[in-house]
């Protein structure tokens, strides 16, 4: 535990507690949406962002957010009304923003390669006081979302006509949605990267939906995934000497695999115990046949 003492290591593994929390309680409503490359999209777009921070000497991390949340905008301002070349504008927009970040950071008299490569790929001795402050407060703003809205915002991501049906305000909260997956993906650029950030929104909602369907226990196991694995990878990057952003996904992969073996097996268990008891509690001997005037009914 001597990395404790250290104070860049104290910093990096508060953000990668907080970037274990966010990233999959948003990313279980992109996943829901079945969006599950949003945030690889706005990560592209936050790269501007990034660039501009250091071409005009202002922070990096709050100018990417401002970036990002104006990208994810136009990515839904795109899909509700780019009927036949929406595709073509995304890829316009991903790239460019990709484009624009690489640009801007060799224009900028403090950029070089080496300050977007801990961008795209995380970096531990980056991360900064400011740093921490930032995340901090848009990671509070991410968890308020999720969890205070997650009725409304669940309802939106199983059926958005249904949930308009009801009176929910179904373009503002998907608006919500979108500006709540930017923020957080300038919430994990510094620990995972903004290239890998939308690994991390996915794969531990994936691996929890391996043990569960439900959407609380999904959201909790996902969380509890999250947490994990960025604490891990962290402390591996440190002692290991190895870019944080591939340990965290790379174990994050490897917590999907695992869980996945593990979720065959008793998947497996479970429908046997289900067939036993319907057997136990109906048997055939025993049945009623069903009339002529039921034949093909279920009863309620």
């Amino acid at each position: 535990m001597d990395f404790l003492t250290y104070d860049f290591m104290q910093r990096a593994l508060l953000a990668a507690v907080l970037v274990g929390i966010t990233a999959p309680a948003v990313g279980i409503y992109l996943v829901q949406r079945r969006q599950a490359l949003m945030g690889d999209g706005i990560g592209h777009v936050a790269m501007t962002g990034v660039g501009l921070g250091f071409l005009l000497t202002w922070s990096p991390v709050w100018m990417a957010t401002l970036v990002s949340v104006l990208g994810a905008v136009l990515m839904e301002l795109i899909r509700w009304y780019g009927k036949t070349r929406g595709d073509i504008a995304l890829a316009m927009l991903f790239y460019g923003g990709m484009a624009g970040g690489v640009m801007f950071i060799n224009l900028a008299p403090s950029g070089s390669n080496a300050n977007l490569t801990s961008y795209l790929f995380g970096s531990l001795s980056t991360v900064s006081e400011s740093d921490v402050t930032a995340i901090c407060l848009l990671a509070a703003f991410v968890v308020l979302v999720t969890l205070g809205l997650r009725r409304q915002l669940f309802a939106v991501s199983q059926d958005e006509e249904f949930a308009r049906v009801t009176g929910l305000p179904v373009r503002a909260l998907n608006l919500l949605t979108a500006i709540t997956a930017a923020v957080t993906v300038t919430v994990a650029m510094r620990v995972v990267g903004l290239l890998l950030v939308s690994a991390l929104m996915v794969v531990p909602v994936a691996a929890a939906q391996q043990l569960t369907r439900s959407f609380a226990a999904t959201f909790a196991i996902a969380v509890a995934i999250g947490v994990t694995v960025t604490i891990g990878g962290t402390v591996t990057s440190y002692y290991q000497d190895v870019p944080p952003g591939a340990t965290i996904v790379l174990l994050t992969i490897g917590a999907f695999v695992a869980l996945t073996a593990l979720a065959a097996p008793l998947a497996r268990r479970r429908a046997r115990a289900l067939a036993a008891a319907h057997s136990v509690g109906d048997p055939a001997e025993c049945a009623i046949p069903a009339s002529r005037g039921t034949e093909g009914k279920v009863g309620v």
